[in-house]
């Protein structure tokens, strides 16, 4: 597995070795031993989410806080998403700037991202299945959040305007300046 640290220290891409013949292909989706070599990350996932979205949805940009705070891998099973990660830790030198990268079905690459930042993705293709692990189990109180438009962060989300679709929920979060 291929394991490179993007610009925000703990954020990483991932991309595993496809092996491929006339049947079709295999991954090793996750090894426990190997991710946390490459990674330093020596938690453990004990939450496993799946969702199906259509072209030009939004979802986030989520966190947890405080002791309900999360890990998550991410992965896409079908189709494009742009994943998008917000370092949010106080005392970090990359606090408010963005990483985003390009997570298909295609190629499998996986975005790691660490407690202490904000995750949202965008939906570049119809029918996409976005699979995540965590560390730690959801907890509907510590939820927090950014709108995904917010000036500051000046995130292209790759979807035309026109074309955005947002939960209910997520049009009510705040701008970054007030998180």
């Amino acid at each position: 597995m291929k394991v490179t640290e993007t610009y925000l220290k703990g954020c990483f891409v991932l991309e595993p070795q496809v092996f491929g013949d006339e049947r079709g292909s295999f991954l090793l989706e996750f090894n426990k031993k190997e991710f946390a070599e490459k990674t330093g990350f020596k938690g453990d996932f004990v939450l496993g989410n799946q969702s199906t979205s259509q072209y030009g949805v939004i979802r986030g940009l989520h966190l947890q806080k405080g002791e309900f705070a999360q890990t998550k891998l991410v992965r896409v099973v079908k189709g494009r998403i742009l994943d998008v990660a917000v370092d949010v830790r106080k005392n970090s030198e990359t606090y408010g700037k963005v990483f985003s990268v390009e997570l298909s079905g295609e190629n499998n690459k996986q975005l790691l991202v660490p407690r202490g930042f904000l995750h949202g993705f965008s939906v570049l293709e119809d029918d996409t299945i976005v699979s995540y692990k965590c560390d730690n189990y959801y907890e509907p109180d510590a939820e927090d959040g950014v709108l995904y438009n917010d000036k500051d962060l000046n995130i292209d989300w790759k979807i035309p305007f026109n074309k955005i679709i947002l939960s209910e929920k997520d049009l009510k979060l705040k701008f970054f300046y007030d998180f």
